[in-house]
């Protein structure tokens, strides 16, 4: 029977059956809903529609919205044109099952004058009651997905909370019903220890990455098939290892979450990562893992404050300087930059620049970072000291191990490259020589296997060739660890050992500029609690490789008798050296004299001398110089001794007080040390000269 709702109109134009399924899984076992699906055409010829179109490009696609369905757009499309009498399904939910398609799709309907037509009824859009109808269908719909979306999430999300829901397993694990179970396969689980170890040796997973290539080692993959392979180390992938909870036998379910976004390419999902209180579940201790969960948290912390932001310092790099990430401005909290200068850009300076950079507000404070970093090794070995020696034993043995970890990761590639050479050629020789197609080809894959096991060979031999310099017996490693000063300072010392030394040791430092007193204020918070703070004088630029002090004050009192020949040899004959570490020379002496504004040695014009040397004060006292000597070091009289091998100055002023004049007296009366002849005394020998 031909209702009522169908006019000539609407027979005139073609209708349409739209058939879809939610999944490709229902396309590929529920037949039967297909077949009913299609069967609607019957209904359609049986009203009075002789050109049917059906549309089943949507077939395994949703309808509840999160995913563009061509097949549903083109059937709008057409509706809009006006070519379309009636649209028809098996059920009105096979339209949609969102607001937003279904409200669009009736409110053309009811435009172009369009049935929609079900197994049941006729519905004419430009009925109200049809319309109403057909609101409430579609809201009952959506509301209906909705429910079975929530009671299945429901029970997924309870099995969970009791970390039995096991969907799928990360490289180094398998599914074993509902909780994990590690790979058999030896070699995998000794390459993701590997990753651990390395990882919390040298301190960052960049780190760890680079020793991986410099030894050409492998990781292990999970493929889309579930398949484990091999492939040369990522950064993302140590970063998968490090951060699954799973490697440290915890159950975690919930770390992301979907959310949909819009554009003009149209739905697009993307997935973000949720902090760690917001997981759905983490229930430690579940199964047993690779580390233990204590230590997979220590590495995770330990990596996670590597990111340079907020409270964390950033990973040790290889600048010289100490403190970069650990030092903090006092005036206003901000974390002070680091820059490098000089001539070979190796001389640190550390200055409060953030607020400049963010906002353009003003400088904090600057200085460099010489003698801030001079300041805390001095501090620092003296903490580090009495644990020296078994620093260094520990440090022998660790370097054995390593050099094993390395041999052993490439025996074990060794292995499954012979084995995969020796399948190869069971597969090869199993085959059919007349078949030459299947024979060449795993011919081809069998060379292709040998050639691998060949190059892990020759891996294994460039590690064994490079021999280790023989270790350094236990007398040895005491004598040089009570010198740490002398391996602190080597060239050969990397500056990541040292920085991770210091942030082992020290939380932060708080920094400050006395300006009162041109000093540098550094608040060092060392881990454990305690707090000391230092004080250092506030240098000019250069200062570091200046002329020492004592060197200028020697120099001040050496030209009241010296030029600057002379004195660049008594400076080099006591081992004095320039601020740069260079001998002295004249033109070195007269550039220092310039610099500082010390005058230059000249002789009296009157040839009276206002200061002499050990000799000429002697002879004007008509002593020995010896005898002069010793009263000077007794402090009887009064004297310039600037260097400890150098000449002794006296004031010609000073002859003639009653210090020196006692002096005299008493030589010329001692009569074991004889201070000289009488000047009336004649002599018994006629000169024959």
């Amino acid at each position: 029977m031909i209702s009522d709702k169908v006019r000539p109109h609407h027979l005139e134009r073609k209708a349409i059956l739209y058939v879809r399924q939610s999944s490709a899984h229902q396309v590929l076992h529920n037949r039967e809903s297909s077949a009913l699906q299609y069967a609607m055409r019957d209904r359609l010829t049986a009203l009075g529609w002789s050109e049917i179109e059906v549309i089943d490009d949507d077939l395994g696609r949703s309808a509840a919205g999160g995913v563009q369905r061509a097949g549903f757009e083109r059937m709008v499309a057409e509706v809009c044109l006006g070519k379309v009498g009636a649209v028809c399904a098996r059920e009105v939910s096979r339209f949609a099952r969102n607001s937003r398609d279904w409200q669009q799709l009736i409110e053309m309907c009811r435009v172009v004058d369009t049935v929609l037509v079900d197994q049941e009824t006729i519905y004419a859009p430009r009925h109200g009651n049809d319309r109403l109808l057909l609101g409430l269908k579609g809201s009952l719909n959506e509301y209906e997905l909705d429910l079975l979306r929530q009671r299945s999430l429901s029970a997924r999300y309870e099995k969970a909370r009791r970390g039995e829901l096991v969907v799928a397993a990360p490289v180094g694990f398998v599914k074993a019903g509902d909780r994990y179970e590690k790979d058999p396969d030896r070699r995998v689980q000794e390459a993701i220890k590997l990753v651990f170890d390395k990882v919390e040796e040298l301190g960052s997973a960049r780190q760890a990455l680079c020793w991986l290539h410099e030894y050409n080692l492998d990781l292990p993959v999970k493929q889309t098939n579930r398949d484990t392979a091999w492939r040369r180390p990522s950064y993302s992938a140590i970063h998968r290892i490090i951060d699954n909870p799973v490697y440290g036998g915890a159950y975690a379910y919930g770390k992301t979450a979907v959310a949909a976004g819009y554009s003009a390419e149209g739905v697009s999902v993307k997935i973000r990562r949720k902090a760690r209180n917001q997981w759905l579940a983490l229930k430690p201790n579940t199964h047993e893992g690779y580390v233990s969960w204590e230590r997979f948290e220590a590495i995770r912390t330990m990596v996670s404050s590597n990111v340079p932001t907020g409270r964390h310092h950033g990973a040790p790099k290889h600048g010289d300087a100490l403190l970069a990430g650990l030092i903090r401005c006092k005036r206003c909290g901000r974390k002070l930059t680091l820059r490098y200068s000089g001539m070979k850009h190796h001389i640190p300076r550390y200055s409060c620049s953030r607020a400049w950079m963010d906002n353009g507000g003003p400088h904090c404070i600057a200085f460099g970072g010489l003698r801030v970093d001079d300041a805390i090794e001095e501090a620092l070995l003296g903490v580090v000291g009495p644990g020296a020696i078994a620093a260094a034993t520990a440090a022998a043995k660790e370097a054995g191990e390593r050099r094993d970890q390395v041999r052993d990761a490439l025996s074990r590639d060794l292995e499954a490259a012979r084995y995969a050479a020796d399948r190869a050629f069971r597969q090869y020789d199993a085959a059919d020589p007349a078949n030459r197609l299947v024979a060449g080809e795993l011919e081809a894959r069998w060379n292709k296997a040998l050639a691998h096991a060949a190059e892990v060979e020759g891996k294994i031999a460039t590690h064994d060739a490079a021999r280790p310099m023989p270790a350094a017996d236990p007398a040895t490693l005491a004598s040089l660890a009570t010198d740490l000063k002398t391996v602190w300072t080597a060239p050969t010392t990397d500056a990541r050992l040292k920085k991770r030394i210091v942030r082992t040791l020290i939380h932060e430092v708080v920094a400050d500029i006395d300006d009162a007193a041109s000093e540098i204020i550094l608040i060092v918070h060392w881990v454990g609690g305690a707090h000391s703070e230092l004080r250092l004088p506030k240098r000019r630029r250069g200062q570091r490789n200046s002329t020492s002090a004592d060197i200028i004050q020697a120099v001040r009192q050496l030209v009241l008798i010296a030029g600057d020949d002379l004195i660049a040899g008594l400076l080099n004959r006591n081992g004095l050296k320039t601020g740069n570490g260079n001998r002295w020379t004249r033109e070195r002496v007269t550039s220092m004299r310039s610099n500082y504004h010390i005058p230059v040695f000249k002789p009296a014009e009157d040839g009276i001398e206002p200061w002499l040397n050990l000799s000429n004060a002697a002879q004007i006292l008509k002593i020995a110089p010896k005898t002069l000597r010793l009263a000077a070091e007794a402090g009887e009289i009064e004297s310039i001794h600037p260097l400890s091998d150098g000449p002794w100055i006296f004031a010609r002023a000073a002859l003639t007080m009653s210090a020196a004049q006692s002096i005299t007296e008493r030589a010329r009366l001692n009569p074991k040390y004889p201070a000289g002849s009488h000047p009336d005394q004649q002599s018994l020998f006629s000169s024959i000269t």
